[in-house]
């Protein structure tokens, strides 16, 4: 596998995020299921350029947290 752009496949994807007017996004983690051609069904990961580890940890854990909560304090 090689590094690529992913930009455009996110927005043939149709992945959003929930923003407001004047928010400033300074980093990214993306998580990818891919399907390879052998059938081979692996999940890569994608960074921002200039994501440090703990950054990266720190979205990964918050994104767990984000989904899993259940809105009932729980």
């Amino acid at each position: 596998m090689a590094d690529q752009k992913i930009g455009q496949l996110l927005d043939t994807l149709g992945v959003t995020a929930d923003l407001d007017d004047g928010d400033m996004v300074t980093d990214a983690v993306v998580i990818l299921k891919v399907v390879g051609q052998d059938g081979d069904v692996p999940i890569v990961i994608g960074t921002s350029e200039t994501l440090d580890g703990i950054t990266q940890k720190g979205l990964l854990q918050g994104a767990v947290e984000i989904t899993t909560w259940r809105g009932d304090g729980g």
